[in-house]
């Protein structure tokens, strides 16, 4: 992402700012440099001591180059490791433009915390059970950051970096797509608590199982390619059985209809009343345990 082979010699073209530069390498690629005062001298010149570049920055939408102007060079050098930490733990590309989206939230992270101005992540669980590994990657941003500039986010601020890295993922990211599915998984979560009356335990494995499969049915729903089985009629079944869940069900592709204009086969209906039911069962078995260990003390 941010490296090519070959650069042996640079061609300084245009300044961002004065650690920031636009340059040409020796097969003519454009490529945003970085490294302490090279935007000092006059453009165009030639760089005779590459040791001076920081890091390279290749493919970078030009609309980006200006958000490099006032976002600190530490800042920009943590979030380029970031990025890189990230594509070695996914195994996967990123897309370019990340480490100057990604520093600029970070810049941002950092203003609001010398401010002491809180932030709340209400979709914290929901980042956390379904980007696993993303969110991992935002806690070990946290120390990344810290070394670099000598501050430390607190550790809610990993939800943040965790989003810029799932968006990244993609050849293009989409933060609205994915804000809006983990806004849909939070309105899902209050009709199970209003209609069960439970509290979910987001750290138990049913409802693990059960938010990614609505994220998978969310996006199976955006891309218009529901599942189509024979097991259908089965619906009617576990209606009957379940009828709490099957009442929690309906409210919930009610809501994605109404809400969403998206209309649930009975396939999908019975795959979610399935999950459902399953995370009810969770909490009603840990509550009758919990209710024998108060009744032994």
């Amino acid at each position: 992402m941010q490296k090519r082979e070959g650069l042996w010699r640079v061609k300084i073209i245009k300044k961002i700012n004065t650690n920031a530069v636009i340059a040409l390498d020796n097969a003519g690629y454009e490529v945003v440099a970085l490294g302490k005062g090279l935007g000092f001298p006059t453009v165009p010149y030639e760089l005779e001591d590459l040791a001076k570049i920081d890091r390279t920055f290749y493919d970078i939408d030009p609309k980006y180059f200006n958000m490099a102007e006032d976002i600190p060079r530490s800042v920009i050098l943590a979030s380029a490791e970031i990025c890189e930490t990230a594509e070695v733990e996914l195994a996967c590309e990123l897309n370019p433009n990340v480490p100057f989206t990604l520093a600029d939230h970070l810049s941002f992270s950092i203003e609001r915390f010398r401010k002491n101005l809180e932030i709340k992540t209400p979709l914290a669980y929901d980042v956390k059970h379904l980007y696993p590994k993303e969110y991992d990657i935002g806690v070990l941003a946290l120390d990344i950051l810290s070394r670099h500039t000598g501050i430390m986010l607190p550790r809610m601020d990993a939800v943040g970096v965790a989003l810029h890295i799932i968006n990244a993922e993609a050849e293009t990211g989409n933060m609205h797509s994915t804000m809006r599915i983990l806004g849909i998984i939070e309105d899902v979560d209050n009709i199970l608590e209003e209609s069960l009356d439970i509290k979910l335990d987001r750290d138990g494995f049913y409802y693990s199982r059960f938010t990614m499969h609505l994220r998978y049915l969310i996006q199976r729903l955006i891309d218009g390619k529901q599942i189509s089985t024979k097991l259908g009629p089965m619906l009617r079944q576990m209606a009957v059985e379940c009828p709490l869940a099957y009442h929690c069900t309906k409210r919930v592709s009610a809501y994605l209809l109404d809400r969403h204009g998206w209309r649930c086969n009975d396939e999908e209906i019975l795959y979610l009343l399935m999950h459902i039911n399953r995370v009810k069962e969770q909490f009603e078995n840990r509550t009758s345990l919990n209710g024998k260990k108060n009744g032994q003390n």
